[in-house]
């Protein structure tokens, strides 16, 4: 049964295999199609670093917030991975939201993305977390769905600054 973990060593050829994956089928999103895979084989201690770099107790640089990176795994295989932010800030508020989430392509319509997002509600509850808001494409049918089954109410459609498509922001009420 996949579960949420702590980026770790363990899954490092997996994980790298599904950046490969994604930045060949151009199917990633946000900072994994732009991962130099060279430097991650190179020093990958000091990408989990990386990752790891905003959970409590430190205290996040000006216009960030506590958070916590997991990735999605079923032994030593990296299914996908998960963001949660213990809190909000203006920008996340407006696009990001609380739960971010991200199935490798070869992985996805497997039902792992609504299995991430199930299993980071959990974990945004044992943050006490009481209400989540989650932000998608508003042109992401899968996410849309994903987040729908997460029994996400939708606020409305937005559009962002120095973003160029339409968003969608639902909320989960957790408690």
């Amino acid at each position: 049964m996949p579960t949420l973990v702590p980026p770790s060593e363990r899954h490092r050829a997996s994980f790298l295999d599904a950046v490969r994956e994604a930045q060949q089928t151009g199917s990633g999103l946000g900072d994994t199609l732009t991962f130099d895979i060279p430097e991650l084989e190179r020093d990958f201690p000091a990408f989990l670093a990386h990752l790891r770099r905003f959970e409590p107790p430190a205290v996040p640089p000006e216009g960030f917030v506590n958070s916590e990176s997991l990735w999605l795994v079923e032994g030593d295989t990296y299914l996908g991975r998960v963001s949660i932010r213990h809190t909000l800030n203006a920008r996340l508020r407006e696009f990001g939201g609380h739960i971010g989430y991200e199935i490798r392509p070869g992985q996805r319509r497997r039902g792992y993305a609504t299995l991430a997002l199930r299993l980071a509600l959990e974990r945004a509850r044992e943050l006490g977390l009481t209400r989540v808001l989650v932000t998608c494409d508003v042109d992401n049918a899968g996410s849309r769905r994903v987040i729908e089954k997460g029994c996400g109410v939708l606020e409305g459609e937005f559009t962002v600054p120095d973003y160029e498509r339409v968003i969608r922001r639902y909320w989960i009420e957790l408690a």
